[in-house]
């Protein structure tokens, strides 16, 4: 096929706002990008895009060829998947950065020595587009709408609930209002979460703490800085070891962490992992002193 780069250039800055974004996202330059649209604007002897302020807009011809360039590219980047998974023994899985780091890494060897089945694991957050990002599987929890097309397989149910270390709670027990917010810019409303759900009419303080990331948020309340809404299982190994305490209990916060996939028959070592994931989470759930009451 002639010009198939140019193809592609064009996909990319057909779901830009400006070519300078294409080139932010295909690792070339502004004129580059220009280059190959207009070498294929005389390929085809059609105008794809016209000016619009300091960005591009898709003519009604550049809205068409979209279209099928839009199914061509997700036909080629399924056709990469499977021919990868065909000849692959590992898999492919993003996880939530937290439950990878509090929960998952520390038993992942136990599932390899089991298995032999290697998991590459990437971290992220939020909506994931598996094929786009070469994933069999990701583990998330449930804060966002799954696409139709893909499965959802619960794993166990979230608890959350305020956790501090023993020493930050010797110091600030008798005295609640004394006690510092730690919050992370992922989680923002996880304080007003927990107290909707909990219905705990604790008298707390202005005093806060901000982190970009919930990990450093429940690695601060480890160190002593203060008490983080902690989300259990993934400090379920902090509770059991003594580094972390619940005084006011933990209670379920209406969501579930879960493993997304497609919508087909799990391959073998697909349902291996789901199997093990769902045994070992089954476990994960908060002792009873643990509970709101």
């Amino acid at each position: 096929m002639r010009h198939l780069k140019a193809f592609h250039v064009f996909h990319i800055a057909a779901e830009s706002t400006s070519y300078s974004e294409a080139a932010d996202k295909l690792y070339i330059t502004h004129g580059a990008v220009s280059k190959q649209i207009k070498l294929l604007e005389m390929y085809l002897s059609k105008t794809l895009f016209y000016k619009n302020g300091r960005g591009m807009n898709l003519t009604q011809d550049g809205e068409l060829l979209k279209r099928y360039t839009n199914v061509a590219f997700d036909a080629l980047n399924t056709g990469i998947s499977k021919l990868k998974e065909t000849t692959s023994d590992y898999l492919e899985v993003s996880c939530e950065p937290t439950l990878t780091m509090r929960w998952l890494m520390p038993r992942l060897s136990n599932f390899y020595q089991s298995s032999e089945i290697d998991i590459r694991l990437s971290t992220a957050g939020g909506p994931v587009v598996l094929s786009e990002a070469g994933l069999a599987m990701a583990i998330r929890r449930d804060d966002f709408d799954i696409p139709s097309d893909y499965a959802k397989h619960n794993l166990v149910e979230e608890w959350v609930g305020p956790v501090m270390s023993p020493q930050y709670w010797n110091m600030i027990q008798s005295n609640h209002a004394s006690i510092t917010l730690l919050h992370s810019k992922t989680r923002p409303d996880a304080w007003d979460d927990w107290i909707a759900v909990s219905h705990h009419d604790l008298h707390l303080n202005k005093s806060n703490q901000s982190f970009d990331h919930f990990y450093f948020c429940i690695q601060a309340a480890v160190d002593g800085l203060g008490a983080a809404i902690g989300s259990f299982p993934l400090v379920a190994d902090d509770l059991k070891a003594g580094r972390l305490i619940a005084p006011f209990g933990l209670c379920p916060s209406g969501h579930n962490y879960s493993l997304i996939r497609h919508s087909r028959n799990l391959k073998a070592k697909e349902e291996r992992f789901q199997q093990w994931l769902g045994a070992e989470l089954s476990n994960c759930t908060p002792d009873k002193f643990e509970l709101c009451i």
